[in-house]
């Protein structure tokens, strides 16, 4: 039992290892060689920063590595960093303000259409409210002096109903236009939310993007 101890702790350790998901760290290009050591062949001559890689064994100073594009071999573990790199991270966020200005500006385009329909229908509705007015003084008139009274009666009942409906569907478009409103102060909200992220993250990121005095040889 005591032989086996190490055998199963050592095992413990490579499956804990294995499939470890990894990236190329800032602002390099890193050779994929046939083995742990430099004495092994490249087999690609440079994998840019922030590729995704899978971590299968360390060895040492190298770890044995496969790409999704297929490529599978060994790298220095010195390159490998646990996190996405910060200019991934600030491509991402750049893409993200740029998605949210799109929307921002579809939904002020949507506001002004419906303002436009807005002041359509209230205009309709004036007009109407004055055709209504009008109609019911030749109502009263006609009906002093004419035996139609049923029809007049009718006619007046049609022009009533309309004005409600003009009346429901202002009410409709006031309360889209306020919900489009308050959808775009939440997007400005956000939008300003994330122009402070964004400032902050190119505080803290863009002085580590300056490269460095490297060694003389970049391939160790």
């Amino acid at each position: 039992m005591l032989r086996t101890l190490p055998l199963i702790l050592i095992l413990l350790g490579t499956l804990a290892q294995a499939q470890d998901t990894r990236y190329i760290s800032d602002k390099q290009f890193i050779p994929v060689r046939s083995g742990a050591g430099n004495q092994f062949r490249i087999i690609h001559r440079g994998l840019p920063s922030g590729t995704r890689l899978i971590v299968k064994r360390i060895d040492g100073d190298w770890a044995e590595i496969s790409t999704e594009g297929g490529i599978d071999g060994w790298v220095r573990a010195q390159y490998l960093m646990s996190d996405l790199p910060a200019q991934n991270k600030l491509d991402a966020a750049v893409s993200r303000a740029e998605t949210l200005a799109a929307q921002n500006a579809e939904l002020k385009q949507q506001l002004q259409a419906l303002r436009a329909e807005k002041t359509t229908l209230e205009g309709e509705l004036g007009e109407t409210s004055a055709q209504l007015g009008q109609v019911s003084d030749e109502f009263t008139q006609l009906k002093q002096i004419s035996g139609k009274a049923v029809q007049l009666d009718t006619d007046n009942r049609r022009l009533v109903e309309s004005a409600e409906n003009l009346r429901s569907e202002v009410e409709m478009l006031e309360v889209e236009n306020q919900r489009l409103q308050d959808k775009l102060d939440s997007e400005a909200f956000m939008n300003g939310a994330l122009a402070v992220l964004l400032g902050v993250v190119i505080t803290l990121v863009v002085p580590r993007l300056w490269p460095k005095k490297r060694r003389s040889s970049s391939w160790a």
